[in-house]
């Protein structure tokens, strides 16, 4: 039994900002996983990629982290680029991968599933309902209101939210994808509604002003942190939910582990790739601020 299990496919990615261009491993999988790594939990990803990416699994797996990669024709391409501030980026899908299917995650067992779609086409209501029988299921929602057209991604709602959001225990959303989501641009309204369709916990994220957490009719509000200059902002809600869900996992309360997730997302901007360091820097770092 773990604590965690991440699913979602690690992809290529091409990471384009003012200073940099980059060409690595990525997505909700890879950057969770290594931001995980280094910290005190039982943790399990469940990928699925070519075998042309398969270092990048045994990248993870020498870190120490429990992986099961599932095989698969193609790997996800990502390019991402970003303009002067981090808050939104340009993005293009140039392959997919196959889907993640119930029967093939039969044998994991888990508290909490932290699913990570990159697009609708990832994750079927079937697997969530059949993880949610599980186990908690945390749900990073972008991938769902993502369509590709012609490489182009596109942002649209997603249809079968009703139907599956019911199942989720915590929701992971920016302040453009709950306006999507709910047709609310406020994000108190915006988190009230996700909270009537069923979701336990909704997280919303809102770039360089930090984020919101609602729960059990309550809103905290987590400032976002930054203690060096901006290198790439790839990642960054990964890292946040890995810090999240870590800490919620321990029973932290909400504002004291939001602020966990928050400082882990500002340690990660300030750096080229994922986020490596330790517990004891997250909180390091939070002591300097004076938290």
């Amino acid at each position: 039994m773990y604590e965690i299990c991440c699913i979602g496919h690690i992809t290529l990615d091409k990471v384009v900002t003012p200073k940099h261009e980059a060409h690595m491993a990525g997505g909700t999988a890879f950057y969770f996983s290594h931001a995980i790594a280094g910290m005190p939990t039982s943790y399990m990803l469940v990928t699925a990629l070519a075998e042309s990416e398969m270092a990048a699994v045994e990248a993870l797996r020498a870190k120490g982290i429990a992986v099961m990669a599932l095989p698969s024709k193609y790997s996800v391409y990502f390019e991402n680029i970003y303009p002067e501030h981090h808050d939104h980026r340009i993005q293009r899908v140039l392959q997919l991968a196959d889907p993640f299917l119930p029967e093939q995650l039969a044998g994991i067992a888990a508290a909490m599933y932290h699913l990570g779609p990159l697009t609708a086409h990832d994750m079927s209501i079937d697997l969530i309902r059949f993880l949610a029988g599980k186990g908690k299921v945390s749900l990073d929602v972008q991938g769902y209101l993502r369509e590709v057209r012609e490489q182009k991604v596109f942002a649209v709602d997603w249809k079968e939210k009703r139907e599956a959001l019911p199942y989720i225990g915590i929701l992971k959303a920016n302040e453009s994808e709950a306006e999507v989501l709910t047709g609310h641009k406020d994000v108190a309204e915006a988190a009230r509604v996700l909270n009537s369709w069923g979701v336990e916990e909704v997280v919303i994220t809102l770039g360089s002003m930090g984020s919101v957490i609602y729960r059990d009719g309550l809103f905290t509000e987590i400032p976002a942190f930054l203690f060096t200059d901006e290198i790439d902002a790839t990642g960054c809600g990964d890292t946040y939910m890995a810090g999240y869900l870590l800490q919620r996992a321990k029973g932290m309360p909400v504002e004291k582990a939001g602020l966990f997730a928050a400082a882990m997302a500002g340690m990660k901007i300030g750096v080229m790739g994922p986020f490596a360091g330790s517990e004891d820097d997250v909180w390091r770092s939070l002591n300097e601020k004076g938290i």
